[in-house]
């Protein structure tokens, strides 16, 4: 079953970014008055629960890592990850920050050396403001990376399901007794999904066994109690309210989802080719949100909101592609290229 391709993900990464894209275009930008001048009521009711896209990406995010962790390959690891996450980055933050720079004022600025410091990723530790908010998540994914390199640094990756098992146990405590630091250091706002992908991948592998179902069973229940603790705190925020059923039902159906592919029923759906839909959606997430409010600033209300926003959604998706094919492509089998040199360099000397 597992030397097949799950193209299905790619689809699914796709699906995610698209509810984020609409959380933020038809619902969140106007909602505070603070980014968009755009109202989009038609959408707003469905669209307020698009958040839960960054949600799904972090549970195919632990089932992705731990499938390129399995190789307990940490230099493979390493340079995976480098290649993957950077130079999409660094593309995409420049081009916000110099459209920023460009039509921003005076709702958004931006500076060169807030610029330089998003570009090295450790804007989160020194207390530097993103370029746009959306990088918040690829901090959390970096933490999660971190871990994973840990056990492999300590050739320990086949002890994971262990590690699973205690790193769920100590997020519900923490986020029962409120622990702060433990809660940032473990991100266990976000545990349970990485968690859930990891477990899914596991059965995906190696099978079902009843630790797995009560894994996923706990990991379930630690995800709808943070996802509605969420939800009630931004709640004030967004003047709205959010359904605790609705919120419960959609994080059930990305868990039923992930079940369906792993026990491959969702085999012909994946012989369908998702893979571009997949490559677009990173520079998708990283470069949608505050150009698409800028646009929105300047062309509101002149031009139709209907098709300002779906213009903006086929723009941005295209911008996407371009990046994906033109640049980030070629850069990455640049970087691969040159830290596998590196690292051979390193071992023969």
């Amino acid at each position: 079953m597992h030397n097949r391709r799950l193209k299905e993900l790619d689809l699914l990464r796709f699906l995610a970014a698209i509810g984020v894209v609409l959380f933020h275009y038809a619902f969140r930008g106007y909602a505070r008055g603070d980014m968009s001048e755009m109202p989009y009521p038609l959408l707003a009711d469905v669209a307020k629960y698009g958040y839960l896209g960054v949600e799904l990406f972090f549970m195919i995010s632990g089932f992705v890592i731990l499938m390129t962790a399995s190789s307990n390959n940490l230099k493979a690891f390493f340079i995976s990850r480098v290649v993957r996450l950077c130079p999409a980055f660094w593309v995409c933050c420049t081009i916000t920050f110099l459209i920023t720079l460009a039509i921003g004022q005076p709702r958004f600025s931006a500076d060169l050396y807030q610029y330089l410091v998003n570009m090295t990723f450790l804007g989160d530790l020194i207390g530097v403001a993103p370029i746009d908010g959306v990088y918040w998540s690829l901090f959390v994914e970096i933490k999660f990376y971190l871990m994973i390199s840990i056990l492999l640094g300590l050739r320990k990756i086949e002890s994971i399901e262990i590690c699973l098992v205690i790193w769920l146990l100590i997020s519900a405590t923490a986020e029962l007794l409120a622990f702060e630091k433990l809660r940032s250091i473990l991100i266990t706002d976000y545990a349970a999904y990485f968690i859930a992908g990891a477990t899914f991948y596991l059965i995906w592998a190696k099978g079902f066994t009843r630790n797995r179902v009560a894994l996923l069973v706990a990991a379930f229940t630690l995800a709808a109690f943070t996802a509605m603790a969420w939800a009630e705190s931004i709640e004030v925020k967004y003047s709205t309210d959010y359904s605790p059923s609705i919120i419960c039902s959609t994080i059930f159906l990305f868990f039923m989802t992930f079940l369906l592919i792993v026990t491959n029923k969702t085999a012909a759906l994946g012989r369908l080719n998702w893979t571009a839909l997949g490559a677009l959606t990173y520079p998708l997430y990283l470069l949608h949100q505050m150009i698409g409010f800028m646009i929105f600033n300047i062309a509101y209300p002149a031009v139709n909101p209907h098709l300002l926003l779906w213009g903006t959604v086929a723009l941005m998706i295209g911008a996407s592609w371009l990046i994906h094919d033109k640049v980030e492509t070629p850069i990455a089998r640049l970087m691969k290229r040159s830290l596998s040199f590196s690292f051979k360099r390193v071992r023969a000397d």
